[in-house]
């Protein structure tokens, strides 16, 4: 009977162990429902035509649009389990055998499942039933399907998609798969680049990016001296050589931000991974480092735009973190942080002078100031980002335009420059670039017409 080839393909389902938690994920849980409606002996036809209509919607939805295989290629390399923990940490050789021959029944019982055919869907609904009209055979054959053949792979997975995509034998790539998960780690900290701390009624946790920003530093222009600290401090984190936490302080504009995004994208490869942490929540990092402690992977935390009032919990927080408190910072984790104030906290001339006259008004309030203004001393390196003077800004334009291929005279270039800078946000990396944008989409414009 044919129902009893659903029943198989459940049963592929129902015999995971070790990569049980993919019966979690929502197509799989919507393809399980189907298999179960196929299996049963008398089944509603209009039921099991919304079952299966309801999977097609669901698979259509998610990005390798229509190609249930490589969901479920998708589903194995980012699950989080015992073997994808362990082998991001161990050599393969030293793997427990029975977990290894676990993992490789686990990945046949995968690929059996990722090859189901829409064809073979609808024969198993056409041979499954005696008694189904010929109405409903013409609604069967009708049905949308779905494809299991090879598509483009994406950046830094080619080699491992491409191994799961053509073997016939999944168990076959259980070597590929550790070493992919020890150059790539497991679970979230394998599928994205970037996270940020989120803390609201709807998540409370690491969120992975699916997207970040595509910045590199070969998009960067100027300020070459000043990155180069950052990057060599970045290398030596990596090769796992002592790494200062490092403050990225200056005006506005001129790339403090763009210089750590861009970092992510030089060394995702060598597993660099980026959480943005926003100031109000700097009193999590307790709870962050205990989530990354014993990860493979290299984490900056990232705090942009860092400045602060007179009383708040984050300012106690970050300086407990840079100072080390009782749980110390993890050898796979440093801090970067940018900042327009060069001491980050707002300081007023009360202060500085000793006169303020409150209600909580402190004998010693000069030693409060000293502790106040020396909190960016705590960060190991501190990179100064000026604002360019009219000869940097010019050069930055000029090398700008060159990369965009904008064909015109230096005189007129200069002048539109400066006329563009002086209506806008004054000289800057980034006033250079959204002049550029400007005129670029001015020149293009006016060939068109």
């Amino acid at each position: 009977m044919q129902n009893d080839l659903a029943k198989n393909y459940k049963t592929a389902l129902d015999s995971l162990t070790v990569y049980r938690g993919i019966l979690n994920k929502p197509l799989v849980k919507k393809l399980y429902t189907l298999l179960g409606r196929l299996c049963m002996v008398e089944e509603d036809f209009d039921a099991l035509l919304n079952e299966y209509n309801d999977f097609f919607y669901h698979l259509s939805q998610v990005d390798d649009y229509r190609n249930f295989k490589h969901y479920v290629i998708t589903c194995v390399l980012y699950d989080e389990n015992a073997f994808t923990r362990i082998v991001a940490k161990q050599n393969f050789a030293d793997i427990d055998t029975l977990l290894l021959q676990t993992v490789e029944n686990d990945l046949e019982n995968l690929h059996k499942v990722a090859m189901l055919s829409s064809r073979e869907m609808k024969d198993i609904i056409l041979g499954g039933y005696a008694a189904i009209s010929s109405s409903e055979k013409s609604i069967t054959e009708k049905l949308p399907e779905w494809n299991n053949g090879l598509s483009d792979t994406r950046d830094g997975l080619s080699e491992i998609y491409h191994s799961l995509d053509q073997e016939q034998c999944w168990a076959k790539c259980i070597a590929a798969l550790a070493k992919f998960h020890r150059a790539n780690g497991s679970g979230d900290f394998a599928r994205y680049k970037g996270f940020v701390w989120e803390k609201n009624s709807e998540f409370y946790g690491l969120k992975g990016l699916e997207s970040t920003d595509p910045i590199r530093l070969s998009d960067l222009v100027g300020y070459n001296a000043e990155r180069q600290a950052v990057l060599d401090n970045t290398k030596f984190f990596l090769k796992g050589y002592p790494a200062n936490n490092v403050l990225l302080y200056g005006d506005r504009g001129t790339g403090k931000s763009s210089t750590v995004k861009a970092l992510l994208n030089e060394f995702f490869a060598q597993g660099l991974r980026i959480i943005e942490i926003p100031k109000k929540y700097l009193e999590d990092y307790p709870k962050i480092i205990r989530l990354i402690r014993n990860k493979p992977q290299k984490f900056i935390l990232f705090v942009d735009d860092l400045t602060f009032e007179d009383s708040e919990e984050s300012f106690t927080a970050l300086k407990a973190v840079l100072e080390g408190g009782l749980e110390s910072r993890p050898v796979n984790t440093v801090i970067y942080a940018t900042s327009n104030r060069r001491h980050l906290v707002k300081e007023k001339f009360s202060e500085r002078a000793g006169l303020s006259f409150g209600d909580n008004d402190e004998v010693r309030a000069a030693d409060t100031l000293q502790e106040k203004l020396s909190l960016a001393d705590r960060f190991g390196i501190t990179v100064i980002f000026s604002s360019p003077d009219k000869k940097k800004y010019l050069e930055i334009v000029e090398v700008l335009a060159s990369i965009r291929n904008i064909e015109i005279d230096a005189k007129t270039l200069h002048n539109e420059a400066l006329m563009w800078e002086m209506e806008h946000n004054g000289r800057s990396p980034r006033t250079a670039r959204q002049f550029i944008d400007w005129l670029e989409a001015k020149i293009k414009g006016i060939a068109v017409e």
